[in-house]
């Protein structure tokens, strides 16, 4: 091999190595906008939900916490408390609405800071301080509540579950922890810098005494079906809906989760 191979070589390998570290850099000071993709909307816009409900903004240090409440259908059951998931606002969760109301469930569906209505700063002590806002104004008619994650939202949920008596605790799509996630997502790094964001579901189910049941596609894109089924080993009473070919944002459409629901709901 000639020095001037050699010399190449050597600069292919700098590259190689200077580009890794870039990447693992760029993925730790840019973690925020690859975990949050809101979509903010003005004060003066009009939802447009098929279905009657009622807007409720309460004021936040510096910011303002939106909440749509969706009115249920027939004899009142108990009311649902929705965290959803990491992109958009309310209006794209919409399609859930009428999952719970026509079962005699209201729905309560908060925005996080900088979606939809919702203002002010965020953080992730910030979003568990504003859930139990959210779970403690809803419970004040004494009903029944079931805490529901989606996603993102699962986090979330659980952590209100640990910390507030509910019915029960549903968890589509939800992830070990978020530093367990990005691990998935960064296999080639041996290491991963502590994340802003911890969200650690499997530690807050550990305080969980309502029942716990979770959804999760076999398929799915985003948060691996392992990230699910890691949760069910490691606690085995939680009923476990494994939805064959389900993605990350089709379960919904799955005749085996409207089932599930049903059996979650309907009594």
């Amino acid at each position: 091999m000639t020095g001037k191979t050699k010399r190449r070589l050597f600069r292919i390998a700098k590259l190689i190595v200077l580009l890794y570290i870039a990447v693992g850099v760029l993925a730790y000071v840019f973690q925020e906008k690859l975990l949050f993709h809101p979509a903010p909307l003005p004060p003066e816009h009009r939802f447009a939900f098929d279905q009657p409900y009622e807007e409720i903004n309460l004021a936040m240090p510096g910011g303002n916490l939106n909440i749509i409440r969706f009115a249920h259908a027939g004899t009142k059951k108990g009311l649902v408390v929705f965290f959803h998931g990491n992109k958009n606002n309310v209006e794209h969760y919409k399609k859930y609405a009428p999952l719970f109301t026509s079962r005699g469930y209201e729905l309560w569906m908060p925005d996080y800071p900088g979606f939809g209505k919702s203002t002010g700063e965020r953080s992730e002590a910030i979003l568990y301080e504003q859930a139990l806002m959210v779970y403690e104004l809803a419970a004040e008619g004494g009903d029944s509540i079931t805490i529901y994650g989606k996603s993102l939202g699962t986090g979330i949920a659980a952590y209100v579950a640990s910390r507030r008596a509910c019915t029960q605790l549903v968890l589509e799509t939800p992830y070990y922890s978020i530093a367990e996630l990005a691990k998935s997502y960064f296999r080639i790094y041996p290491f991963m810098p502590a994340p802003r964001y911890t969200f650690p579901t499997h530690s807050y189910l550990a305080g969980v005494k309502a029942p716990v049941t979770i959804f999760h596609g076999t398929e799915d894109e985003v948060i691996p079906y392992s990230q699910a089924a890691r949760l069910a080993k490691k606690y085995p009473r939680i009923r476990f809906f494994r939805i064959e070919n389900g993605q990350h944002n089709n379960l919904f459409d799955f005749a085996s989760y409207q089932a599930g629901m049903d059996s979650l709901l309907i009594n």
